[in-house]
């Protein structure tokens, strides 16, 4: 999965394998439920991200139906990755308004996403801390299964 983000000179990717899309750049129509279907998102979560800024402008058909494109289903499959992180939906938010704002916004937005990388490498270490102590019980349990009934004296 790639989000693009237009720039003279750079591309971001957000991820690190890029994904096939259903369909070919040009012939990449989708409908709010196909990209429901795709993302696993709801029709109400899609419009809702359109409605606070999260998704930037989506496209419609004449009859004034939405129509995404694979790079807004890049973009939601990085919102995605974003909440994963407990990245606040303002956060994110910014984070988009910011993207929009063009190349100038590099550096406010590094900043954004260290912050969250800080946020998620404490909440691994916390994690970590509480596997530990799971394995230690698990530990414990399995061994007295294991040891052998004391005579009662």
């Amino acid at each position: 999965m790639t989000v693009m983000e237009s720039t003279s000179v750079r591309t971001d990717t957000c991820a690190s394998a890029p994904r096939a899309h259903p369909r070919p750049e040009g012939q990449d129509r989708y409908t709010i439920s196909e990209v429901a279907s795709f993302t696993g998102l709801t029709a109400h979560t899609l419009r809702w991200y359109e409605r606070i800024g999260l998704m930037s402008h989506v496209d419609r058909s004449h009859t004034g139906q939405r129509r995404f494109t694979n790079r807004d289903l890049d973009w939601l499959a990085f919102v995605s990755k974003l909440r994963l992180t407990g990245m606040p939906v303002a956060h994110m938010v910014r984070y988009a308004e910011l993207l929009r704002e063009g190349e100038h916004t590099f550096e406010e937005r590094q900043e954004l996403l260290e912050a969250t990388r800080r946020d998620v490498r404490t909440r691994i270490a916390e994690l970590q801390d509480t596997l530990a102590v799971l394995d230690h019980k698990i530990e414990f349990y399995a061994g007295a299964r294991r040891a052998p009934e004391r005579p009662c004296s």
